[in-house]
């Protein structure tokens, strides 16, 4: 199976490709358009700001390659968001995969949120074996709010998508490769999609 992470220099990409071979599987790096495509699993991370992330996208051409990708895709974190239709962080357009816009949390509560929080009404081969109010590991001031795309909800300040899926494409707001052996089952659940 040939999984590839894609690297437009916006992502944790070590800790995802440790994750992997701890699952006995050995993930490509890549930002050429044509490996991405021809891979059976993309991963689509990121980390840091969005409007930075999406004009790194932009610049290699991948913001029109990503949402064309016909196999299993899977963001994380900054990843998911992107995939969404934009986000109030430096009022980006993102990718409009998911049709629900990215919000901040309010000042009410400390932002990032990071840690770790509970995931509930699991809607997903995504999380095959993987048990109601498991613990996932978060670090985000932006969230997706609940949407048709929904497939996991956790809860900071209100309900909020941990998790969506639209089609073929996956998103986690969570970081599976952080949250010990249940984001290697998520992770693993993904490669058997």
């Amino acid at each position: 199976m040939k999984i590839v992470i894609i690297d437009y220099g916006a992502g944790n990409i070590q800790s995802i490709k440790f994750a992997f071979q701890r699952l006995g599987y050995e993930a490509v790096l890549s930002h050429d358009a044509q490996e991405i495509q021809e891979a059976d699993k993309v991963i689509f991370p990121g980390v840091g700001e969005a409007s930075s992330a999406m004009n790194k996208l932009k610049a290699s051409g991948l913001d029109k390659v990503i949402p064309m990708l016909k196999q299993p895709v899977l963001g994380i974190c900054l990843g998911m968001q992107l995939m969404c239709h934009s986000s109030e962080e430096g009022e980006t357009q993102g990718l409009g995969i998911f049709d629900t816009e990215v919000v901040k949390f309010s000042d009410r509560v400390k932002v990032p949120q990071i840690g770790w929080n509970q995931i509930s009404n699991l809607k997903s081969k995504l999380f095959e074996e993987v048990d109601e109010k498991e613990h996932i590991y978060l670090v985000h001031s932006f969230y997706a709010p609940l949407c048709k795309e929904t497939i996991a909800e956790s809860f900071y300040e209100l309900p909020y998508s941990a998790a969506l899926q639209k089609g073929n494409f996956y998103g986690t707001q969570f970081h599976p490769e952080k949250s010990s052996m249940i984001g290697e089952r998520i992770l693993m659940n993904f490669l058997e999609v």
